[in-house]
């Protein structure tokens, strides 16, 4: 895949010059699929730069492991290999301990127990490596799977990046569409159908999206999953959609149950997307957190619009109420002043 390489220009191991030979070697080693062992870099250097010597490229591997453009991972095969960060997500690996095949995933549930060890323990993590040891699949059952690993890491979380923002459309087309028939106020089922009809637009862009990126790999949906992330699989509405049907919903309720949802659902986009390294996952994570933060900003407004309505028509059938028990109260009054002068 033909890609943009970042500008590492103002890199310097420490205390280093700029070296010819070291960008030449990052050139390369950037533009390698997969986990590449320190020989096959040399090797790989070596049909490009036959002046490079080996010592000059292990070197290198150091300094791009200590720069972080460089993971160092080890698959109990008794050497290090090597894997590019940019444009490739942070993941974990499961490896098999037969084939020594490696296949990455990611999990926002590990994750997040790593970083509530740290937090309690008041460590502060820069880096974590997740290696799960075992026999895969192919090598139990003697059937051929396509793994996940290298360069179809990024189509892959691409994918599984798509499938939740999809999901999470899903559910909250069908969110928006209930609401706008429970609510009883003009604007505010106005507003629930504008969502409707945003969320449904925005589905059809994903899906098209989703069409395409498939396009690029026939074995793609058939490659194992990537992102494991439970509470969003479904779609991050479910929960909401589910209150609505619970009955005694008012419209002011119908708009905050959707403000939780939006702004769950923003957060969840909005981490994790920051948290990739650049690469068309990060892009789908990012763009739906942005669209999400619109749909957060006008539910808030109407909300608030909501309630000044409320309290406006409160008043004034208050001051209302009160001019007619004035009234009232006047005319009881003058009845017996017209009795006496009878």
């Amino acid at each position: 895949m033909d890609r943009s390489l970042p500008d590492y220009s103002r890199l310097r191991p420490a205390g280093g010059k700029r070296s010819g030979k070291r960008d030449r070697i990052l050139n390369v080693f950037l533009r390698q699929k997969g986990h590449l062992s320190a020989d096959d870099l040399f090797d790989a250097v070596r049909r490009d730069e036959p002046g490079i010597g080996r010592a000059t490229v292990y070197r290198t591997l150091q300094w791009m492991v200590e720069a972080d453009i460089a993971r160092k991972v080890d698959f109990g095969e008794g050497r290090s290999r090597y894997e590019a960060s940019y444009r490739h997500p942070r993941h974990f690996h499961l490896i098999c301990t037969e084939c020594h095949r490696s296949s990455e995933f990611l999990s926002s549930d590990v994750e997040g127990l790593m970083e509530e060890i740290a937090s309690a323990r008041g460590f502060s993590a820069t880096r974590a490596v997740v290696q799960i040891y075992g026999i895969c699949d192919d090598c139990r059952t003697g059937k051929k799977t396509a793994p996940i690993d290298g360069a179809t890491t990024e189509l892959v979380f691409a994918r599984d990046a798509l499938r939740l923002a999809i999901a999470t459309e899903r559910s909250g087309l069908e969110f928006y569409t209930r609401a706008a028939t429970l609510t009883k106020d003009q604007r505010g089922r106005a507003v629930f159908r504008e969502l409707a009809a945003e969320e449904g637009h925005h589905l059809s862009v994903l899906e098209q999206r989703y069409r395409e990126l498939t396009a690029k790999d026939p074995q793609l949906e058939s490659r194992p999953t990537f992102l494991f992330f439970k509470g969003a699989a479904s779609g991050l509405f479910d929960a909401g959609t589910e209150q609505l049907g619970g009955g005694g919903i008012d419209d002011a309720r119908a708009l905050l149950i959707g403000i939780k949802c939006e702004r769950g659902s923003h957060k969840f986009f909005k981490r994790y997307g920051e948290r990739f390294e650049d690469s068309e996952g990060k892009q789908v994570f990012l763009e739906f957190a942005d669209e999400e933060r619109a749909h957060l900003d006008l539910l808030i407004r109407e909300y608030r619009s909501l309630r000044q309505r409320q309290g406006w028509r409160r008043t004034r059938r208050g001051t209302v109420a009160g001019k007619s028990r004035k009234a009232a109260k006047a005319v009881k009054a003058a009845k017996p002043a017209r009795s006496a002068r009878r």
